[in-house]
């Protein structure tokens, strides 16, 4: 038996009368208007918007009456005849049955014929009624930003034989240390810029770096898939962890728990028992390189940002993503966490974006940072840094979002043009210097501009272009 074939056009259009016929059915079966019905919802909907003020229109005809004030021109009998409809248009609910439960809005009383209170204090509640509705609201406005002094650059630290992949500064303020693609990690005195000790130990770049507040322990990570942890007392490693499958190229403290977590090109981030060396975690998720990690006391305790241009927030007694951010639309390579605020920023090359903790709520933008941003740091006068890989240096107001000022370090002599990357920038602990590490082998230091002031820099503010944008 030879089945019958029918062309395209002819199925589908088969397919579309069958459509039709079936929502064809649903709407005939749907009740006919009711014109009652429709009635009765436009009341409720007349008295639900004009019954609270209604007793100010009444209140205003009769003084215009006792007055003997008269209206001559067309807009204001307009007006009133418009009141006098809405007047109407609320009377026809008196009597009804269907709305003897509903209580009168304050200070409708005259409308549905109840005599007035006659208490004081009922009175006061039913002027302050009166008032409130006749206040207008006021259009919420865009605050000015904090004036900040411009930063400087005023110290060059040299000595890596590679670009400078990594920067950390010690909790007391007094040295700090750097990684590099040498392969060397370099211990400096804050204060002269002179080299203080160098640790070999790494076979391939090192790329991130993180210093104990409470042990004189030093953690590092590299791109030989190693984490190790040296004993500044010592100056030797004295602990390996072992687990990752590619290089680690981002690693955090937790600032009151003895663990670390790591991030790297394995997609993965991985929680460390600081002690045991034991692997308590694989926070697995991402499909791309992790290659940014921040820890914080409280929820969410760990945040990763990764080249699948999401962030995960992350459930650390679960091991879990508590929520997932999809809003940036290319990779992230920077995360960092308000030191204050219970906020956090991330940067990619299409925005810079600022979160509100713990469910990741969006605030706002910070456009204009046309380049791959590899780096934020944030001081305690809601100074925001952004480092460029075109070696471009961003100073945002924090709160509003305002960029400014914009840097660009010039590179160092024997140094080319396209040397001009920032990989990693941070401050001090007192927030007063800006140490930045480049792509020409050199750590460079920023303070501020103690000569400047509001008059010699101005804030360039106009706040038609600092409107928050959504996403």
């Amino acid at each position: 038996m030879e089945v019958q074939k029918h062309s395209v056009h002819t199925l589908v259009f088969r397919s579309l009368k069958r459509t039709h016929d079936m929502f064809l059915v649903d709407q005939a079966n749907l009740p006919p208007p009711n014109e009652d019905s429709d009635k009765i919802k436009m009341m409720m909907k007349a008295r639900d918007e004009y019954g609270p003020v209604m007793h100010l229109v009444k209140n205003k005809q009769d003084h215009d009456d006792h007055n003997g004030s008269h209206f001559s021109d067309s807009k204001t009998d307009e007006s009133a005849g418009d009141r006098f409809e809405h007047r109407s248009a609320l009377s026809e609910f008196e009597g009804r049955e269907l709305y003897e439960t509903d209580a009168p809005p304050p200070g409708t009383e005259d409308i549905y014929n109840i005599p007035a209170p006659a208490a004081p204090s009922q009175a006061v509640v039913l002027a302050g009624t009166q008032q409130q509705a006749l206040t207008a609201r006021r259009t919420p406005s865009i605050p000015k930003p904090q004036w900040h002094p411009p930063w400087k650059l005023y110290r060059v630290v040299s000595g890596h034989l590679g670009w400078v992949r990594c920067v950390a500064v010690e909790p007391g303020n007094e040295w700090f240390a750097t990684g590099s693609n040498d392969r060397i990690i370099k211990i400096w005195d804050l204060a002269s810029g002179k080299l203080k000790l160098s640790l070999t130990g790494h076979i391939s770049a090192v790329r991130g770096l993180a210093i104990s507040s409470r042990q004189p322990y030093l953690f590092s990570c590299g791109e030989d898939k190693q984490v190790k942890c040296w004993d500044l007392e010592y100056n030797k490693v004295i602990r390996q962890y072992h687990g990752h499958l590619s290089g680690v190229y981002a690693i955090a403290l937790h600032p009151t728990i003895d663990i670390l977590v790591t991030g790297g090109r394995d997609s993965c981030a991985r929680v460390w028992d600081m002690r045991t060396k034991a692997n308590i975690h694989s926070l697995a998720g991402h499909t791309n390189t992790v290659a940014s990690v921040q820890c914080q006391a409280i929820e969410p305790q760990v945040m990763t940002g990764s080249h699948d241009c999401t962030i995960r927030l992350w459930d650390l007694v679960a091991g879990k993503t508590r929520v997932t951010l999809t809003h940036h639309k290319k990779s992230i390579r920077a995360l960092l966490i308000h030191p204050k605020l219970h906020m956090f920023a991330s940067g990619a090359p299409d925005n810079i974006k600022q979160w509100k903790c713990p469910d990741g709520n969006f605030i706002q933008n910070l456009p204009g940072h046309s380049a791959i941003v590899n780096c934020l740091g944030m001081n305690a006068d809601n100074v925001l840094v952004s480092g460029g890989d075109n070696g471009t240096l961003y100073f945002w107001d924090w709160k509003t979002g305002y960029n400014f000022q914009r840097l660009q370090a010039p590179v160092q002599p024997g140094s080319i043009d396209s040397e001009a990357g920032i990989f990693a920038c941070t401050f001090d602990q007192s927030g007063s210097r800006l140490l930045s590490a480049e792509a020409d082998k050199t750590v460079k230091i920023f303070k501020e501009d103690e000569n400047a002031s509001e008059e010699t820099h101005p804030i360039n503010w106009k706040p038609e272009i600092l409107k928050r944008k959504r996403f």
